[in-house]
C-alpha cells in the first residue's frame, strides 16, 4: 500500500506558537530509524529535545531515546512485541502490550502504528495500547487510542479513546504524517 522507505527528511512546526521538528527518516540495517531535533514550548514553557526511534522493518518499535537539552531523559528498549524494559534490562511489565510508542509534542509517532497495521477502510476501527511520554516530566503511562481508515494510503482518523480528542491524519506516500489538523503543518 505504501511505499518503499527511502532516506527522507522532513519538518513540521506547530499551528500555533513558537517551534519546529526536523526528522530523518531512513532504513538501517532491516529496521527503520527516525532521529530528530524538536524544539517547542508547553503552555508558556520552552523546550528543546532529540530524540531516536529504532523499529524493525514491520514498523514495530524496539527502541527510543529522548534527550532534553537540559540533559533529562529517557530510554526503552522493546522485543517488538509490546514487552518493554530499561536500558539496564529491568523489565517494565506496566507497557506489556504497548507495541507503538507515541511521544507528546511530534506528529511522527501516529506514523508507527498506520505503517505497522496499513489499514484499509474495510477493517473499522482498531483499538491500541500504547507507550505514551509528555514532553513535560517524560513519565510514561498507558494510553488507549483508535485509528481508523479512512482512505487506503492516504486519510486515518486518530481518536483518544476517551474521546476527548480526534483528528483525520493524511499521509504521504511513505504512509507518514503530514498535517495534522489543529496542531502541526509540515513544511
Amino acid at each position: 500500500m505504501f511505499d518503499a522507505l527511502t532516506p527522507r527528511t522532513i519538518r513540521w512546526s506547530p499551528v500555533q506558537g513558537i517551534g519546529l521538528e526536523h526528522l530523518t527518516l531512513r532504513p538501517d540495517a532491516g529496521g527503520i530509524v527516525a532521529e530528530s531535533v524538536v524544539i517547542g514550548e508547553r503552555g508558556e514553557k520552552p523546550y528543546g529535545l532529540n530524540y531516536r526511534i529504532d523499529c524493525d522493518a514491520n514498523w514495530c518499535a524496539r527502541a527510543f531515546r529522548i534527550v532534553t537539552t537540559d540533559g533529562r531523559g529517557l530510554a526503552l528498549l522493546s522485543d517488538g512485541a509490546g514487552h518493554w524494559r530499561s536500558l539496564g534490562g529491568k523489565p517494565r511489565p506496566e507497557f506489556d502490550g504497548c507495541i507503538d510508542i507515541d511521544l507528546a509534542g511530534t506528529p511522527f509517532t501516529n506514523t508507527l502504528p498506520i505503517r505497522r497495521l496499513e489499514l484499509k477502510p474495510e477493517a473499522g476501527t482498531v483499538q491500541l495500547d500504547m507507550l505514551y511520554v509528555p514532553f513535560d516530566d517524560f513519565t510514561p503511562f498507558r494510553d488507549a487510542q483508535r485509528y481508523t481508515c479512512l482512505r487506503a494510503g492516504r486519510l486515518y482518523r486518530y481518536e483518544a479513546a476517551d474521546r476527548t480528542f480526534a483528528a483525520d491524519l493524511p499521509v504521504d506516500e511513505h504512509g507518514v504524517v503530514g498535517d495534522y489538523p489543529t496542531l502541526f503543518r509540515r513544511v
